[in-house]
């Protein structure tokens, strides 16, 4: 992979860059003028894992960069601060590996450090060994949460010790409202806050809150730890979202309450079961528990993996009178486009930039079905 150089004064230019791109890739499908979204151009990343690289009596954070020609060629970057982690990250670099220096306990056999942070400053850090951990590293690692002010989980084969939680609370301002989402260590979540704000500001303003009376639901695939049910739910009547990831379907639950949002559900079930929960040719206390019977959807809210779609959940998607598609990669979103776009239009296109100086174009998608 390649590390990011970020040259601030450049950023407007590599915007334009995937502007372009964008631009050329989908034109055939005709969509509206793209909308597009920008990052701070640096320290954007709330969340960083690092190998810790040994030296002698030194150790230092690093990544790895790969030879195109030759994959297997990899060169270590040394990392003494990186201009794409938040702050805070940024901040604690140089102080926890001052503390690895200083203590045989905390740095023997430390193989990696992984940061999960806060626009607020939280910060969780995992410690990640290649040695069983006792009594003396539990001891040192507490000090050291009380120094840094952050908390710490240890980890080593077959052992996660947590000494204050497992999990940080992003506070994360939307429409005039702060929406709270509990971040577990090792779960997936959106790394840049910035970007997710104007995300769900996006998502919010598509999907439109509905006139008083209607009974029109969302389902949403993919919901993680809930980041979109939570913004989109008072848009809706209810909302029905699933998730195969048994920590991301605690995680949103808890995220519902601390919410209090009461008209959503969580169901820990595949897009590939769900659709045929939908067709009738599932069932099962889970299928049974989502009482499919009661909604009426109007919109589903997709944001698939890399991969994006296959065919047949394309088609499943098509029998929605409005989709959300929010892709992480723009090449299988134009795959999964020349199949919705027979059925439906491309009413709003958006590029959010979530990693600037990276190849990397995180879009938005809405699609009305033509019928009407």
């Amino acid at each position: 992979m390649a590390i990011p150089v970020v040259e601030p004064e450049r950023y407007a230019e590599q915007l334009a860059a995937k502007r372009d791109y964008l631009e050329t890739t989908f034109a055939a499908f005709q969509p509206p003028a793209l909308e597009v979204f920008e990052s701070p151009p640096g320290h954007y990343r709330q969340r960083c894992e690092f190998r810790i690289w040994h030296e002698d009596d030194d150790l230092f954070y690093a990544m790895f960069e790969v030879d195109a020609a030759n994959p297997k060629n990899k060169r270590v970057v040394r990392l003494d601060q990186y201009a794409v982690a938040s702050t805070r990250i940024n901040q604690l670099m140089p102080q926890l590996r001052e503390a690895c220096l200083q203590s045989d306990e905390l740095r023997r056999r430390l193989f990696q450090v992984e940061f999960l942070t806060t626009l607020s400053g939280e910060a969780l850090v995992t410690l990640v060994y290649h040695r069983p951990l006792g009594d003396e590293w539990e001891q040192e690692a507490r000090a050291l949460e009380a120094a840094l002010g952050i908390m710490i989980i240890g980890r080593s084969r077959k052992q996660r010790i947590v000494l204050t939680r497992d999990h940080v609370w992003e506070r994360l301002e939307v429409d005039g409202r702060t929406l709270h989402y509990q971040q577990v260590e090792n779960s997936f979540t959106q790394p840049n806050a910035n970007i997710c704000q104007k995300m769900l500001s996006w998502a919010r303003e598509v999907t439109g809150k509905q006139q008083e009376g209607a009974q029109n639901d969302l389902v949403e695939l993919y919901c993680g730890n809930g980041n979109f049910t939570i913004a989109l739910a008072d848009n809706f009547r209810r909302v029905l979202a699933t998730e195969i990831s048994r920590t991301s379907v605690a995680s949103a639950n808890v995220n519902l309450d601390a919410n209090g949002v009461t008209n959503a559900h969580i169901a820990r079930m595949s897009a590939e079961e769900f659709s045929l929960a939908l067709k009738g040719e599932k069932a099962g206390r889970r299928v049974a528990e989502m009482a499919l019977e009661d909604y009426d959807f109007s919109t589903v809210l997709v944001d698939p993996p890399r991969a994006g779609l296959d065919e047949q959940s394309c088609e499943q998607l098509s029998e929605y009178a409005q989709i959300v598609y929010i892709s992480c990669n723009p090449a299988t979103l134009a795959e999964n486009l020349t199949i919705l776009t027979k059925t439906h239009r491309i009413e709003r296109f958006a590029l959010f930039d979530q990693f600037p100086f990276t190849d990397h174009c995180e879009c938005g998608v809405l699609l009305q079905r033509r019928d009407g």
